[in-house]
């Protein structure tokens, strides 16, 4: 059984990773999905407070693990606010300590309008030095230090020049359709089409019905048995 950690900024972010979440609970595997915020700034709520904003998002969150078959997590950083600080990198190294990852998932760079968030990018880096940090045992006491490979994957941005590694998530195409479905419903989005064509033009290229891709910054260009 493997272990997988998958940290992002927001709930709602797993779309992009949600098939593969799904191939590995299918099979057995621990994942454990964070987010370094609740999500307080979306307007999708009109001018509901950001408390109860981010009270109905951290329910989202709950919902979308509960669907994917995951242990989630929520960290307390800002919203719009994540910054790349020893604070930041400590804390999430801790959670590397405790779950103990055979793989990582997060945000990588990107170029294109919604992966080049500032809280993604910077979620990426933190997650990307929390790996280092978490194999130093003066950092994460009283836990042990999590010295085992990590791989690291991130979610691919279409001008990325990293290896790519391709999940086939044809197997699990309803659980993604599931937790879209979801976060329609509760914030506008993703669209189930938008969604659908872009998995299966991934696929296409990779040879499966449907594909999610990520940068490989560790390993090579592979398409995986259904995991990371």
């Amino acid at each position: 059984m493997k272990s997988v950690l998958v940290v992002l900024s927001h709930p709602d972010d797993e779309i992009g990773c949600a098939g593969t979440i799904a191939r590995h609970t299918a099979r057995g595997d621990r994942v454990v999905l964070a987010w370094l915020t609740k999500g307080g700034m979306t307007e999708a709520f009109g001018d509901l407070p950001v408390e109860e904003v981010m009270a109905r998002r951290v329910e989202h969150g709950a919902t979308a693990a509960r669907i994917l078959g995951c242990e989630y997590r929520f960290f307390d950083f800002p919203d719009t606010a994540v910054e790349v600080t020893r604070e930041a990198v400590v804390a999430v190294a801790k959670l590397i300590a405790e779950v103990r990852p055979d793989a990582v998932i997060t945000w990588g760079d990107a170029w294109v309008r919604g992966l080049r968030h500032p809280d993604h990018r910077n979620t990426g880096q933190i997650v990307r030095d929390a790996v280092t940090f978490a194999r130093l045992s003066r950092i994460v006491a009283p836990l042990p230090p999590h010295r085992a490979p990590a791989p690291i994957f991130t979610l691919r941005d279409v001008h990325s020049t990293l290896p790519p590694h391709a999940v086939d998530v044809t197997p699990v195409a309803d659980k993604i359709e599931e937790v879209a479905r979801h976060y329609w419903e509760a914030v506008g989005w993703p669209a189930a089409d938008w969604l659908r064509e872009k998995l299966e033009a991934a696929g296409k290229e990779w040879g499966v019905g449907m594909a999610e891709v990520f940068d490989a910054w560790e390993t090579g260009k592979a398409l995986g048995d259904g995991v990371v």
